[in-house]
């Protein structure tokens, strides 16, 4: 009898653990509708499916969770799990995957694909150190400072009342290498802040700058990115842990799969709002090659500010290295 009920256990057990759920609480301030929220709607059904329902994503987008370092102080406390990051929320947790988003560093897509493959690894490490794991990079695209005047070089952004994304020290010190005073704000705040006149110039991608409607309190943006910002889909590692491995493996490969889709998607969009903008009245400023290498040299200048801050030289010089051997090479995809 003993016998009989232990084995009774036993398969109530095994059966427990196959047919319990997880539901990973997600957030994000990509809006509803938006390619983001999107692509995650797909991802979701692409577990829920593999896994017979056993996991799946309950969505809070638009930033209804709060800014992203208040998403991070929720994912600890355990309210929610994972959340998609630009780099200020990634840089909070692992400040050296920060150099991605330095200014003018990363030219091209194809420079950005090589650069997470070199240093994937390494970077994946350092956000599991901080109890985070990676379901994959999500690119946010091209960044471009926008602007109510012309800006045809360097000089002419100290004029500006630029806009900073507040607690952003990328940002802050790629403005200050520029030898300007930004004026930081949080990010739901920029849009009012362009109507009353606090600021007259901001950055962000493209596709956002349509999708926040910021585009509409400019005139101008600079036809030469400022950066290539970065983003990820994190997962609290706590509560990845607690999950069986095929369940584990499920998430892992289908947010590889997912998260590729959405850069890609994301870079169409990006090039598909350049021209929306030229439609909508937005006059782009071209750059020429003395104005080029000076904006390059703002970029040396700012990444070798932020070493002993977010990141060691040691890294720094590697990653420098990985990109100009990679320019060198001629390699495209």
């Amino acid at each position: 009898m003993k016998l009989k009920y232990s084995i009774l256990l036993f398969i109530f057990s095994i059966s427990t653990c196959f047919s319990q759920q997880y539901v990973i609480k997600f957030a994000s301030i990509a809006p509803e509708g938006s390619t983001w929220m999107n692509v995650m709607k797909d991802f979701d059904a692409a577990v829920q499916k593999e896994s017979g329902g056993r996991v799946k994503f309950r969505m809070y987008p638009s930033g209804v969770q709060g800014d992203e370092k208040t998403v991070i102080r929720k994912i600890g406390a355990g309210q929610l799990h994972a959340a998609g990051f630009t780099g200020v929320g990634m840089g909070e947790i692992a400040p050296k995957v920060r150099i991605l988003d330095t200014p003018f560093l990363i030219r091209s897509a194809d420079e950005a694909d090589n650069l997470y493959q070199v240093f994937d690894a390494e970077l994946q490490q350092a956000f599991e150190s901080r109890g985070y794991v990676l379901l994959g990079w999500a690119e946010v695209g091209f960044v471009y400072v926008f602007s109510n005047s012309p800006i045809q070089d360097p000089d002419d952004i100290k004029k500006l009342k630029m806009w900073v994304w507040d607690g952003d020290p990328v940002a802050e010190i790629s403005f200050r290498a520029l030898d300007i005073k930004p004026i930081p704000l949080s990010f739901d705040n920029v849009r009012t802040s362009l109507q009353t006149g606090l600021i007259n110039a901001f950055y962000t991608t493209p596709y956002a700058a349509i999708a926040l409607q910021w585009y509409t309190q400019a005139k101008y943006m600079v036809d030469f990115p400022l950066t290539c910002s970065a983003g990820a889909v994190l997962l609290s590692k706590k509560y990845f842990d607690t999950m069986p491995k095929d369940l584990q493996d499920i998430l892992l490969r289908n947010g590889r799969i997912y998260m590729k889709k959405l850069t890609e998607a994301g870079r169409l969009d990006n090039k598909k709002s350049l021209t929306e903008l030229k439609k909508r009245g937005i006059t782009f400023t071209q750059t020429n090659d003395k104005q080029i290498q000076e904006y390059i040299a703002v970029g040396t200048r700012a990444r070798r500010m932020l070493v002993g801050k977010l990141y060691d030289e040691d890294f720094m010089n590697r990653v420098e290295k990985a990109v100009e051997d990679f320019r060198k090479s001629g390699k495209k995809k």
